[in-house]
């Protein structure tokens, strides 16, 4: 995982082109941008999407196979509890649709807190040939609640 502002993602270029990329789109879109999804290239998808931030996450961590997340709120903040999913019981297994699956009972987990320029770079388990989907949230509503991420 990768946690810094988006003033220092220049940092994160050198992982790989696609996440560059990904990373070039967050710096430069705009806060009126519309939400669905965006194609930057074959390998990388930016979602834009708004929704009601939750205080209890009862689905519990998920987790994607073949993707690298990153997570950058414009507007709002968000707090997201990560965990290794190592040891960790499948709640809702996987969903091959939707490239995730959802984890309970981590070993040990910690949280971030996303927004007001801060980002998350969140990698699967396996990470050779993986797209990349960037979760560009236009507005969290509500206050300030948590989500839970597991890799």
């Amino acid at each position: 995982m990768v946690y810094d502002h988006i003033t220092n993602s220049y940092l994160y270029y050198g992982i790989n082109e696609d996440i560059k990329i990904a990373l070039k789109f967050i710096e430069n879109v705009s806060p009126d941008i519309g939400l669905g999804e965006i194609e930057l290239n074959n390998q990388v998808k930016a979602i834009i999407s708004e929704y009601e931030t939750v205080s209890e996450f009862s689905r519990g961590f998920e987790a994607h196979k073949n993707v690298i997340d990153i997570q950058y709120p414009i507007l709002g903040r968000e707090r997201i509890k990560w965990s290794h999913i190592e040891g960790m019981e499948v709640n809702i297994p996987y969903d091959e649709l939707k490239d995730r699956t959802f984890y309970m009972r981590p070993k040990f987990s910690t949280h971030i807190d996303i927004g007001n320029g801060f980002f998350a770079i969140m990698y699967c388990k396996a990470s050779d040939g993986n797209g990349i989907f960037i979760n560009y949230l236009r507005e969290r509503k509500g206050e300030f609640h948590e989500a839970e991420k597991a890799l």
